[in-house]
């Protein structure tokens, strides 16, 4: 009976969806109990980097690394190639444009130990927004210890290939994107900087591009994720 209730939801969304459209209004559309996921792909550049910092990043919340993890081979940092993120919700615009995607309750922990002091610094990006009107990515931003700055802009991009929803009959629906050239924005610049305490010689990392961003939007089911906005411990 659960199983039915949220296929029922989500079908009834799906076909809100196109409702929506149809009147030029913007509609949200629940995702966490589907299997819609955005992965992002950091660049070989940006591995070598932390690990030249000594930078380990871990996955929290709803999110979860993809593949094997990675010891650097300069300070045994840690790290993983890629990092998947449930989508939570999509806003749709008029004629099925997407306006927003959000992964909700996913994380990613930075968490760096200085080797001259052994000093530990931490920064967390979380509650991840996709702005496809302005072209940037946001995210709650947490230095270790410190006060959250909610919904900065972390990333700009370009389009790769675009999300484009199609029907699929009966009631549902999918599409794949790929964003590439991820670069920090000034904002997160300053917060990797100042809440890391990265020394003078890892700021020209901060201009690589920080890779792609993949993503899979689909109506089909799966165990629901939480919606419950991640909070930096």
């Amino acid at each position: 009976m659960k199983a039915f209730a949220v296929s029922f939801r989500v079908a009834a969304a799906t076909a809100a969806v196109f409702a929506a459209s149809a009147a030029h209004a913007d509609l949200t559309l629940p995702l966490n109990c589907t299997k819609s996921n955005s992965v992002q792909t950091f660049t070989q550049d940006n591995l070598d980097s932390f690990d030249l910092v000594n930078l380990s990043v871990r996955a929290k919340g709803n999110a979860t690394p993809v593949g094997a993890m990675i010891t650097g081979g300069n300070t045994g940092a840690t790290y993983y190639n890629a990092y998947n993120f449930p989508v939570t919700k999509a806003v749709i615009g008029s004629n099925l444009a997407i306006k927003s995607g959000s992964a909700v309750g996913s994380a990613l922990f930075f968490d760096r130990t200085d080797d001259d002091t052994g000093a530990k610094y931490g920064l967390t990006l979380a509650n991840f927004t996709i702005d496809y009107v302005n072209k940037k990515v946001l995210a709650d931003i947490t230095p270790q210890g410190g006060v959250v700055a909610n919904q900065q802009p972390i990333y700009t991009f370009e389009v790769d290939t675009a999300l484009a929803l199609k029907y699929k009959f009966p009631l549902g629906l999918a599409g794949k994107e790929l964003l590439t050239n991820l670069l920090l924005t000034d904002i997160a610049k300053a917060a990797f900087v100042n809440s890391l305490k990265l020394p003078d010689i890892a700021l020209p990392a901060l201009d690589f591009n920080f890779g792609t961003l993949a993503q899979d939007i689909s109506t089909t089911l799966r165990t629901c994720v939480s919606t419950k906005p991640y909070t930096a411990q």
